[in-house]
């Protein structure tokens, strides 16, 4: 009887483990589902320069997954029961229930609203396709001269409000920002960052917060009815994962995020493993991973080397769980690599302009052909399972 492995969730983390499982496990021992809502890669790095009306290619989970043996099952996940070993799913073939033997959860996250009023009835959001374009079509619909309040001074809202300045010259750009713009970059990356804001014509208001979002505008102070103008409000105020885990009984952290061993496994339920966003990693400095691009490599490639270990009767090897700094598009002709030390403070240097645009242009395209070929690189070799379990023994001895 074959050994099941079910991988929540083909963003970065899912679809890369998923093609790594595949490439190093024979298919004579195991079976490997990927469950996820949408049939596309959803480049998520990049929903803000789908917003704006920019294309993006599309690329089918059916073709990246064709010929490497893994089943791609449609549905979106509504439940999962570690105790049983089970995962509820619906989708267009209606409801259903998958059972497995390792699990690895990579849902990722969507937006944080914070409970802000008016967030989720007027905001709009790049968390994901559907939001994005939802946003690009009310982009589209605005004339010259309209309005547009990104509310977040963290890479998401930086890289979307200089990606709409640049490709809408014809619009007002305002960032709200709850500190200071940057305050974590070093000085000269700092000033580099306020040049392109100034350059792209952005206006920032820093030490500003949102306490309500309207139709028209977003409520700075509630007291006084200071207010920031708006056509559009973008919130990209922070992200949340998805509260399933927490439902599920797995021990999670007050983000929500699964809370696992150096090898990404649960420490709560050892057949549950977690990767990308859904995880509360502790990294090589002794601090919790960020949610980000980076860090889902870093945890889906710790989290399937400790799967095909343990499956195979190996020693769990060690991935280095490094956060190295802070890659920033700002348009498409500018952007500022910053480094970080092993307390997460900003390198004195960093690199910025065409140069630094460039290397992010290439991080982008490396992680698209990436996915398209989940395979690629991989040892050849699929290992054999050291002991495939017997369910039906188990089961009567139970």
């Amino acid at each position: 009887m074959k050994h099941r492995i079910v991988v929540l969730g083909a963003g970065y983390a899912g679809a890369f483990a998923a093609g790594n499982l595949a490439r190093r496990l024979s298919p004579a021992d195991t079976e490997i589902t990927v469950v996820n809502a949408e049939p596309d890669f959803v480049e998520r790095m990049r929903m803000h320069q789908l917003a704006i009306g920019q294309d993006l290619a599309v690329r089918k989970l059916s073709d990246v997954f064709a010929g490497t043996g893994v089943r791609l099952r449609l549905a979106r996940v509504t439940s999962v029961d570690p105790e049983r070993k089970t995962v509820a799913v619906t989708g267009e073939d209606g409801d259903g229930e998958l059972a497995y033997d390792t699990l690895l959860y990579a849902l990722g996250s969507s937006v944080a609203h914070h409970g802000v009023p008016g967030v989720a009835e007027y905001a709009f959001d790049v968390a994901g396709r559907s939001s994005a374009l939802r946003l690009r079509e009310r982009l589209a619909r605005l004339g010259a001269g309209g309005t547009v309040l990104v509310v977040g001074e963290g890479l998401t809202g930086i890289e979307t409000a200089t990606e709409f300045a640049e490709s809408r010259p014809d619009l007002s750009v305002t960032l709200a920002a709850r500190g200071e713009l940057g305050a974590w970059l070093s000085p000269k990356a700092r000033r580099h960052l306020r040049q392109a804001f100034d350059r792209l014509g952005i206006t920032v208001h820093e030490h500003t917060n949102i306490e309500a979002v309207e139709p028209t505008r977003a409520i700075a102070d509630r007291v006084t009815g200071s207010s920031i103008p708006a056509d559009v409000t973008v919130w990209t105020a922070g992200f949340a994962v998805h509260p399933i885990a927490a439902a599920s009984g797995l021990e999670v952290a007050e983000t929500g995020q699964i809370v696992v061993d150096r090898s990404m496994r649960s420490v709560s339920h050892p057949d549950v493993y977690a990767a990308g966003d859904s995880v509360y990693a502790i990294g090589d400095n002794g601090r919790p991973l960020p949610m980000s691009c980076g860090s889902a490599g870093y945890t889906n490639m710790q989290a399937t080397a400790a799967i095909i270990a343990r499956l195979t009767g190996g020693k769990v090897p060690t991935v280095g769980l490094k956060y190295l700094g802070n890659h920033i598009s700002l348009g498409q002709r500018d952007a500022i690599f910053q480094m970080v030390d092993g307390d997460v403070r900003s390198k004195s240097w960093f690199l910025g302009g065409k140069f630094a645009a460039r290397l992010k242009s290439g991080v982008l395209k490396g992680a698209g052909w990436g996915i398209a070929h989940p395979t690629f690189g991989m040892p050849k070799r699929q290992r054999r399972l050291a002991t495939i379990p017997d369910r039906a023994s188990v089961r009567a001895a139970a």
